[in-house]
């Protein structure tokens, strides 16, 4: 069973910074492509970034040159470092991963970006 478990949200202000972690179990994590998402309040879940398990990078547009998603595959874990934060980044952002063809989730964490 995918256990995916993430870490790092919290309360920052407009320009600053956080780094969210996702620590996987119950997979060969290094063999995996993870992805981050997030789902604003009243908004669809979108995606934000993934990572295959070569370490190949795709951001969506609106993230580009701020986000910076990364693993770290002795830990079993995805990171995702945000930089120049904006209210509009405000989400419950998510890790998530497909095993034998079925999406696994995180609980989730916060990001509350004060203006």
């Amino acid at each position: 069973q995918v256990h995916l478990v993430e870490s790092g949200g919290g309360l920052v202000q407009a320009g600053g910074s956080l780094k969210l972690s996702c620590t996987a179990s119950g997979i060969n994590f290094r063999l995996y492509t993870m992805t981050w998402h997030r789902q604003a309040p009243g908004r669809p879940r979108e995606l934000v970034a993934t990572i295959s398990g070569g370490g190949s990078t795709n951001y969506t547009d609106i993230v580009k040159g701020r986000f910076t998603i990364s693993r770290n595959n002795v830990w079993n874990r995805v990171n995702l470092q945000m930089n120049s934060l904006t209210p509009e980044d405000t989400a419950v952002y998510y890790c998530n991963t497909t095993h034998r063809g079925s999406d696994s989730w995180g609980r989730g964490a916060q990001v509350t970006v004060s203006s």
